[in-house]
């Protein structure tokens, strides 16, 4: 039984047995005051000063939503003021700027304490198997280790897509990382329609397949978070974890993350695991000398390996990555595949994200984790607006970083996914340093489709993609390449009835690839299909209007 069907029948059991407590729970006893005739006006200045400063200071504000469509969002909440309260304003201001769709681009309850938002006594978290209380303060800490099945009148999932739409982002890895925080905030729940009470949210949890519901009152104010650094990991004094407290925490847990970095020697291993938690100099050790003491290190002790844990590094100023990246190219002992690997995930954004591309391009590193919260290319250097009545904080982007103009991966994908489930966590286990440890080199997918082909002909070799793609390993492992690879590879031999399924293969793979289609288009050309082959080039200029072979080839085609 899913997860989904799994809860509706506890639901429905925990319902029948005991009714009225889930369904009273509900009621709303305290709606939120609107606003005085004063506070709109000044609500609304702030609102059309808001955008007015956003067109102007954003490097491209309309990168991903027409100025049509901005304009009449900033319309319909000017309307609406007039009927909402002031954390509603403020939701909808947030839901405005996170239409912009970069995640240097926010209004963020996490960082501003002009917002205000209070906190429920209880951190939460997306573990893999789903949405979990990771913690709770002392008065709740039963509550802790518990996943949690309703908020309010949602599901978690349908939670989520209320709040990610708040969330300015890069990509939802971006999303999944600040959703927990907004879905612990009761002035965030009443105003995206969870909840109907500012005072009263009910969660349903289940542990050991027992469910209960929980009254939680808000505990004070929202905690406000570093920029650059997660540190939401690291306890909180009077609360408890859901991590078993009488075992050693695993490493990447083991400091206090604002630490910027440090590195520890597993010899039984030959193994450095270097934490890298901020870009920027530390106090005592600027991040230069760091690097060439690590370089020391890894040159003269019995080194065989070496993990760069990016895990809970959110950037910095990226103009200090150098002298690590560099020390990490100049360690010969890191050179070639199985030496040097990076641990990514949602939190490795901006400079961070940078450091990545650049061990990508410059290094064989393999990639460990989850998708990172950053992509290659992306919008930056986030400057401050603040509004004149309210004073809180907009940030927006204002500079355009391009990596390669031709990548429009929207993360860097790890090569092993390893990601973290409640049960390791609670375990003390980190299965993307245990991934490393275990780490044995494989052939790239293409190499074994290729051998697949020899022996049991195209249908062999797609079903020995299938059987990769199955692995939770290569979860996110992107293929497009490869399989461009190997067609290509069958094209130039002419061998064109192993080639195109290879290539439909990939676009069925890469719907929204213009690129896969391009590749197909020439295949069925090469095989003398024209029709089929004007048909591919269509799909791919549509994708992509500037892909100019799609577009010559349509012309020798005579379409």
């Amino acid at each position: 039984m899913n997860n989904t069907l799994r809860d509706a029948a506890l639901v429905c059991a925990f319902a029948f047995t005991y009714g009225p407590t889930y369904v009273t729970a509900q009621q709303p006893t305290a709606r939120p005051l609107r606003l005085d005739s004063a506070q709109v006006a000044a609500w609304r200045q702030d609102l059309q000063y808001m955008a007015e400063q956003m067109a102007q200071r954003h490097k491209n504000l309309y990168h991903s939503v027409s100025p049509a469509a901005f304009d009449s969002a900033v319309a319909a909440l000017d309307r609406r003021i007039p009927s909402l309260a002031r954390h509603q304003v403020i939701v909808e201001m947030a839901r405005i700027v996170a239409l912009v769709g970069d995640g240097h681009t926010n209004i963020a309850p996490t960082r501003d304490p002009k917002i205000g938002f209070r906190t429920l006594p209880i951190r939460l978290y997306f573990f893999k198997e789903g949405l979990f209380v990771r913690a709770a303060d002392s008065a709740h800490a039963g509550l802790a280790g518990s996943r949690v099945v309703r908020i309010g009148r949602a599901t978690p999932e349908q939670a989520y897509a209320k709040v990610r739409e708040l969330v300015g982002r890069d990509n939802e890895m971006d999303a999944r990382f600040f959703a927990p925080f907004l879905l612990g905030m009761p002035e965030v729940l009443q105003a995206v329609g969870v909840v109907d009470d500012l005072e009263r949210v009910a969660f349903t949890l289940e542990r050991a397949g027992r469910l209960s519901t929980v009254t939680l009152h808000p505990a004070g104010s929202a905690p406000m978070m570093p920029s650059d650094t997660d540190v939401s990991w690291w306890p909180d004094s009077g609360w408890v974890d859901m991590r078993d407290a009488r075992v050693h925490p695993p490493l990447w847990l083991s400091r206090d993350p604002r630490k910027q970095y440090w590195f520890e020697y597993l010899p039984q291993a030959h193994l450095v695991y270097l934490q890298f938690n901020k870009v920027g100099n530390q106090e005592g050790e600027t991040l230069a000398d760091f690097s060439r003491r690590l370089l020391s290190f890894v040159d003269t002790a019995a080194v065989e390996r070496l993990v760069l844990d990016l895990r809970l590094n959110r950037g910095g100023d990226g103009s200090f990555n150098r002298p690590l990246l560099l020390s990490l190219i100049k360690a010969r002992r890191l050179e070639g595949n199985g030496r040097l690997f990076i641990l990514i995930g949602r939190s490795t954004f901006s400079a961070a994200q940078f450091m990545v591309n650049q061990l990508e391009q410059y290094t064989d590193a393999v990639f460990v984790g989850e998708p990172s919260g950053g992509k290659v290319n992306s919008y930056g250097d986030s400057r401050k607006i603040v509004l004149p009545n309210s004073g809180i904080t907009v940030r927006v982007s204002t500079l355009w970083w391009q990596e390669d103009p031709r990548d429009n991966r929207q993360w860097k994908a790890p090569d092993i996914a390893a990601e973290l489930t409640a049960a390791e966590y609670r375990t003390n286990v980190d299965p993307a340093l245990d991934a490393v440890l275990g780490y044995r080199p494989e052939q790239p997918v293409a190499e074994l489709m290729a051998r697949a082909l020899a022996t049991g002909g195209v249908d062999g070799a797609i079903r020995r993609y299938r059987e990769y793609r199955a692995d939770p390993r290569h979860a996110y492992v992107d293929t497009e390449d490869e399989l461009n690879i190997l067609g290509y590879r069958l094209l130039g031999e002419q061998r064109y009835g192993q080639a195109i399924p290879i290539l439909e293969l990939n676009a069925a793979e890469h719907p929204r690839s213009a690129n896969v289609y391009d590749s197909l288009g020439e295949g069925y050309m090469l095989a003398g299909k024209p029709a089929l082959a004007i048909r591919n080039y269509r799909k791919s200029l549509a994708l992509d209007p500037s892909n100019e072979n799609a577009r010559s080839m349509l012309d020798k085609l005579g379409r």
